[in-house]
């Protein structure tokens, strides 16, 4: 009976499809968080630059023709945030402490990050707003990047970095960090005063989850 049940749960694991664009910090967010869970999961590319997220094939995922979509445990699941604490609940992952409070405090600082930050620089957004051309495309990128970051760091203050956000081990923090300093380096964000970060960020880069997620190692899957 026992040996059935993990055979069902890994047949459930082995249906994961992530619908995925490498560079994209929401998809980004959900293959740390899939990695973590050691959840060996299917990548479909879906070119945010090609247009095919406005396709009507992925109209049909996620009527807001965004990424990341994940198909998992009978599933079809968007937005990013609701994915991880899917993943978290159902995989005990451990990303938010049980105190609610703490859980409120812990949400915060992800939301820093993945409710105030990254929307104003989606690619849709920045491209309405710049007309896409350059510099004023890098300058709205660092305007809202750096002071979020600046923001994220100064919010550290009341956690213990040792060596991640919040503690000893990856939480929603980190999940959410990671891919928005990989775009502060993609546009030349400064962040050479935010210690408390470059040392979360130096933890995470050793991570096998975080080293698995990058855009860079994602794109070769």
């Amino acid at each position: 009976m026992e040996a059935d049940k993990h055979k069902s749960k890994d047949a459930r694991v082995q249906d994961a499809t992530l619908y995925d664009y490498a560079r994209s910090s929401a998809s980004y967010r959900v293959r740390i968080a899939l990695h973590l869970a050691g959840i060996d999961y299917r990548s479909v590319i879906v070119n945010l630059l090609d247009g095919e997220h406005r396709d009507d094939t992925h109209l049909a995922r996620n009527p807001q023709g965004l990424v990341p979509v994940l198909e998992i445990d009978g599933h079809r699941m968007t937005q990013s945030l609701a994915i991880i604490e899917y993943l978290d609940e159902t995989r005990a992952l451990g990303l938010l402490p049980s105190e609610p409070h703490a859980r409120a405090r812990v949400r915060a600082l992800a939301q820093i990050v993945a409710i105030d930050v990254h929307p104003v620089c989606n690619l849709s957004v920045v491209t309405h707003a710049t007309g896409g051309q350059e510099p004023a495309r890098s300058d709205w990128m660092r305007h809202f990047i750096g002071p979020g970051l600046q923001a994220f760091e100064a919010s550290l203050d009341s956690f213990d970095q040792s060596p991640f956000c919040i503690g000893k081990e990856p939480s929603l923090a980190d999940i959410c960090l990671m891919p928005q300093l990989y775009n502060a380096e993609r546009w030349g964000v400064n962040r050479e005063h935010l210690s408390k970060i470059n040392h979360v960020a130096h933890a995470c880069a050793d991570h096998p989850a975080f080293k698995a997620a990058h855009p860079e190692a994602a794109a070769s899957r």
